[in-house]
């Protein structure tokens, strides 16, 4: 079987590899990380006492109160959403435009740019739509994923009991779950002895590249996949011969 996952996805894929090594084949892990950097936790943190200053949160019982922590919800949602994306893509996509109101020498000016109303309106269409306390969970889930933590705090010594291959994929412009964490992943394979594969893929779409389309980022999936098939046929191949020549 092959497992496949991106960020907290990713996060798991390398934990089933680890949990079920007689089941898992292959691993495919897109855009995370072997544990968080202490300004991933930060983000997170940010996020969640967002939802948890919200009076409406009402200490996780929202439901029972008939209220949603909506505004802390919006706001949290902001502040990830950020980080999300890339430097580069915001500068394109919004610049310093201008959505409503204009700069007046000597006053305060209600200005609006659009990266501001871009924000608010994902954070608005987020709190509609999912609920606080999953998102704190989330969070906490993302914060103490160690993989290692169980191996002597040692990547190499984890990896040394998964018997699957693996590809691993990031991208350039990801700063949440960087190039140089996905890395790490790939020396932690090489020094268990492990068959991995790495792919940096060029794109301006910061972490959520890993959810849109990207003719390279394609490209790698199906070579990967096209190659197990190859390999899987070969394997069929040549039982089947044994079976007749026997």
């Amino acid at each position: 079987a092959a497992v496949i996952g991106g960020s907290l996805g990713g996060m798991q894929a390398m934990r089933w590899a680890l949990e079920f090594p007689d089941r898992i084949d292959h691993a495919i892990v897109i855009a995370s990380a072997m544990k968080l950097s202490a300004q991933n936790i930060a983000f997170n943190e940010m996020a969640r006492n967002a939802i948890k200053s919200d009076p409406d949160f009402q200490n996780g019982n929202f439901v029972e109160k008939n209220t949603q922590p909506r505004n802390g919800l919006a706001l949290a949602r902001m502040i990830g959403h950020v980080t999300y994306l890339s430097d580069e893509q915001m500068g394109s996509k919004f610049g310093r435009s201008i959505s409503a109101g204009s700069f007046q020498q000597g006053q305060y000016n209600p200005v609006e740019f659009e990266v501001e109303s871009y924000l608010r309106h994902q954070g608005d269409a987020f709190s509609g739509s999912f609920d606080a306390n999953s998102y704190l969970l989330m969070t906490r889930v993302l914060d103490y994923f160690d993989l290692a933590r169980e191996y002597d705090d040692d990547p190499v010594k984890a990896f040394s009991v998964a018997e699957c291959d693996f590809l691993i994929i990031s991208f350039l412009s990801d700063w949440r779950f960087s190039s140089t964490r996905s890395e790490e992943i790939v020396s932690a394979l090489i020094d268990a002895k492990k068959n991995v594969s790495y792919a940096a893929i060029q794109s301006n779409l910061g972490h959520d590249a890993f959810l849109l389309k990207n003719e390279n980022y394609e490209k790698t999936l199906a070579t990967y996949m096209n190659r197990i098939l190859t390999k899987n046929r070969r394997e069929r191949q040549t039982d089947t011969e044994k079976g007749k020549t026997s």
